[in-house]
């Protein structure tokens, strides 16, 4: 059950499956999930403030005692939050919300886009000066954003002096995104998988469910493996124990060629229909 890491650009190293805090409760329900998902190995957790449970999962970090050097801890930006001052001010409150003195990943949430912002891409690098500045600062280990597509990402990088490190992006079956992963992989930028499990509607997919039978394993399982092997880090949420256990169990098969061509293929299915340059909030 051992959890391999993947080298950023930068050289830090980021556990290669993380557990997902997205819609877990805030109070005793995120507490108990945390202490959960530390005690059955990941060492990799994936935060927002917007997801409104960060003093709880500070609370668990504090009181399971465990080795903050052995942690990777990522947070993001909200949307409210844009622009040099204040994404210094969010950042400040995230930090003592979950009562830590520095991140190891902290990422823009989603982009400033055309259809809210006509100056989007002024707004975007204001934001990421910020970012540069408090990991220049060494208070943050690695940055990056989230929910950036193509034309975003390459605005941003010639608008600023530090590429982002991460993307994390809606990643499944059904729902690969290819374009945009392209282009992190050409330019050194790691991709990670949010809703790897398609917000569970992955979980009742006849193809995956045959598939999963075949090695043994549970629809979810294999679906994180496959994000895996495609060289894409999944963030699995669950707040039930045993789900959590399985979750990280996924170092002890590998899919076979033909099943991952079959998995790569799948039509558009199980996706959040969230679009970056569509959002209004």
């Amino acid at each position: 059950m051992l959890n391999k890491t993947v080298k950023l650009a930068n050289g830090y190293e980021i556990p290669s499956v993380g557990f997902g805090t997205w819609q877990t409760p805030d109070g005793a329900t995120a507490v108990a999930a945390v202490k959960e998902a530390l005690s059955d190995g990941y060492t990799h957790l994936d935060c927002a403030a917007v997801y409104g449970n960060e003093k709880s999962i500070g609370k668990a970090l504090k009181e399971s005692g465990y080795d903050r050097s052995r942690l990777f801890i990522t947070s993001k930006l909200w949307n409210t939050e844009r622009g040099y001052d204040k994404t210094i001010a969010a950042f400040e409150k995230t930090l003592a919300d979950l009562q830590l003195d520095y991140l190891d990943l902290y990422l823009i949430h989603w982009t400033a886009n055309a259809k809210q912002f006509p100056n989007w891409r002024e707004i975007n690098a204001d934001t990421w000066r910020a970012f540069e500045y408090l990991y220049e600062q060494g208070r943050i280990k690695a940055i990056g954003v989230s929910n950036f597509k193509t034309h975003h990402l390459e605005a941003l990088i010639a608008d600023s002096k530090i590429k982002p490190m991460v993307d994390q992006i809606e990643f499944h079956p059904g729902f690969m995104q290819t374009e945009t992963v392209t282009f992190c992989r050409e330019n050194g930028i790691a991709v990670e998988a949010w809703s790897p499990l398609g917000t569970g509607k992955m979980l009742q997919n006849e193809t995956l469910k045959t598939i999963a039978d075949k090695y043994g394993v549970s629809v979810a399982q294999l679906c994180i493996r496959w994000c895996l092997q495609n060289d894409v880090i999944p963030l699995p949420k669950s707040v039930t124990p045993n789900r959590i256990q399985q979750n990280i169990d996924v170092f002890g098969f590998e899919i076979g060629a033909e099943d991952m061509e079959v998995i790569n293929a799948m039509e558009y299915c199980g996706g959040s229909g969230l679009d970056p340059d569509e959002i209004d909030f």
